[in-house]
């Protein structure tokens, strides 16, 4: 079974590394960079999931990624230019576009209701990850109360996104298993669990 999406995974490490290290958190210009990396990966995510899958509520989720992510993302690259602010490349950011780099390549394997199945699970890893990286990490640590509302505002939208990526994989997992019990070849496949490995 493929992994899940390794960005998160990086994105908690690097974190936590970089908040041991510096005995501090990231600064302003590393947490825009972070964030904006971030959409950035799941708009590349969505961006595949519409290219690769037939399924409309796996497309439909895949939309709505890249449109919220798209537009917080402006709303990012907005506030940092009105605030002089050069976002920061830092080792998270640098790990998150590998990451997602990776996990594309890994997802272009995969097709049909393989591919659908492994996007949804990583997609609620990858959202489990990020808003724990933005409620943990990134809002306690920026500074300027704008960035600070903007993660706010982004961990509720996100928040979303992963509940709707849970009910998504339950229901893909649902419909696939019953088209599978209807043709008698096997018994009905559980909703996909959530895991713990590495989107």
């Amino acid at each position: 079974m493929i992994k899940a999406f390794t960005a998160a995974a990086i994105l908690a490490a690097a974190l936590s590394g970089a908040a041991s290290a510096q005995n501090a958190g990231p600064t302003d210009p590393q947490i825009a960079h972070i964030a904006y990396t971030a959409g950035q990966v799941d708009i590349a995510a969505g961006k595949q999931a519409l290219a690769k899958s037939k399924n409309k509520q796996v497309r439909a989720f895949a939309q709505e990624m890249i449109r919220d992510h798209t537009a917080v993302n402006d709303q990012a690259l907005a506030l940092v230019k009105r605030l002089n602010v050069t976002p920061e490349a830092n080792p998270t950011s640098a790990a998150l576009a590998a990451g997602g780099a990776k996990k594309l390549q890994e997802l272009s394997r995969l097709k049909g209701s393989a591919f659908d199945r492994a996007y949804l699970q990583n997609e609620v890893a990858y959202h489990q990850t990020v808003n724990g990286a933005l409620s943990g990490t990134l809002i306690p640590n920026a500074d300027n109360p704008e960035l600070k509302g903007l993660l706010q505002t982004g961990l509720k939208l996100f928040t979303e996104h992963q509940r709707h990526a849970e009910q998504a994989a339950r229901n893909t997992g649902k419909r696939q298993g019953s088209s599978r019990a209807h043709r008698g070849h096997e018994r009905p496949t559980s909703p996909p669990q959530n895991y713990s490995g590495s989107y």
